[in-house]
């Protein structure tokens, strides 16, 4: 299965993070690959100052360029593993939030996981199949 997790946390409060934070991270890849979650792509995003919004609400097409002062959290990077499961993308995921307690204290954020759709998957239909059962 893959995942993937993107960190949001508020653009404000970003700090360049230690280098024995960068050295944490790394170790816990290592573990993390040693223990069947793999991680395949990753990549930061520049600040919001660089980017834009295109919007379709009410009927009408709007684009905002950043920054985006109004949102208290944004997507700050990202990354896709290769897990044998949630549950254990899950592990993994907590201990990359733990990294951030115990090395940068200050920082508050989260890490959001979705599952990426495989080949063949009707994501439509399993999109209504939700919404069903919520109505």
């Amino acid at each position: 299965m893959r995942f993937m997790s993107m960190v949001k946390f508020n653009e404000a409060k970003l700090a360049p993070p230690p280098k024995r934070f960068l050295d944490a991270m790394d170790q816990l890849m290592q573990d993390a690959a040693k223990a069947g979650c793999v991680m395949v792509e990753a990549g930061g995003l520049l600040p919001t100052a660089n980017g834009a919004r295109v919007r379709l609400y009410g009927g009408k097409v709007t684009v905002t360029d950043g920054p985006f002062t109004e949102a208290k959290e944004v997507i700050g990077g990202y990354a896709i593993f290769e897990a044998d499961s949630k549950e254990n993308m899950l592990e993994w995921t907590r201990r990359f939030i733990e990294l951030h307690k115990a090395y940068l204290p200050d920082w508050e954020g989260e890490a959001e996981l979705r599952q990426l759709a495989g080949p063949g998957e009707k994501l439509c239909d399993q999109a209504r199949e939700v919404h069903e059962v919520a109505v």
